[in-house]
């Protein structure tokens, strides 16, 4: 999975195809819990591109796109938010599925 380096990165990666960023931090219990079938996810889903987001590290981000709880996912298409899961539970590999799989079918195109 990519690892985002920049705000600038962050919005070229949107503006492109559809996207799917995780946002996470490596103290967080429930994000290392989520960790290990975040490769499953991106191999299951590979129209998609998956970006790290390190909380710590853009938490401007977060503030701006209302992130108030990790591990969260907000997709985007052609730079248009498209579908959303934040919150500050823990997230199921299921529950994770289950978002990815209601989001916009034309977003994928």
């Amino acid at each position: 999975m990519r690892t985002l380096e920049s705000i600038g990165e962050f919005k070229e990666l949107t503006m492109q195809g559809t996207v799917i960023a995780v946002f996470s931090a490596g103290w967080c219990p429930d994000c290392v819990f989520i960790k290990p079938f975040l490769p499953e996810l991106e191999q299951e889903f590979s129209q998609y591109t998956f970006v790290f987001v390190d909380r710590d590290q853009h938490i401007e981000l977060c503030q701006e796109l209302d992130i108030f709880g990790i591990p969260s996912f907000v997709a985007f298409h052609v730079g248009k938010e498209i579908g959303r899961y934040v919150d500050k539970e823990r997230k199921t590999k299921e529950q994770i599925t289950a978002f990815i799989n209601n989001l916009p079918v034309n977003a994928n195109e």
